[in-house]
């Protein structure tokens, strides 16, 4: 099976990845699993075309606060609480419902949104 596009791994110490996002439901919840390092995730919607997965349990097990995954979630609206551990940056849901990726240039767009120097 081919890449259905791809997602942006983003740590709290600011290092990141660009991994395949596989395209179908059980295959991309085992990539979240497997990328934020949990059983549990829950989904923040940064537009129609972003969504943000994190660590349900993260504030609870002592995840450190991702500083550049609250910054790219203050960018869309008005900030009410900090984001923690690693997130995962995909596209949104498509008209099945199912998330989709993103492409290599919305990942790098990302880490640049996010402050995060690449050189």
């Amino acid at each position: 099976m081919s890449a259905a596009g791809f997602a942006l791994v983003l740590h709290p110490d600011a290092s990141f990845e660009i991994t395949e996002w596989p395209g179908n439901s059980t295959a991309n919840l085992r990539t979240l699993y497997t990328a934020i390092g949990c059983t549990h995730v829950d989904v923040v919607d940064l537009s129609p075309k972003v969504s943000m997965w994190l660590d349900d349990d993260g504030i609870h097990t002592g995840a450190p606060v991702n500083t550049w995954a609250t910054t790219l979630y203050a960018i869309t609206a008005p900030l009410h609480q900090n984001y923690y551990g690693t997130a995962v940056f995909t596209g949104g849901p498509d008209a099945q419902g199912d998330t989709t990726g993103l492409t290599r240039d919305s990942c790098a767009a990302l880490v640049e949104l996010a402050g995060i120097e690449t050189e």
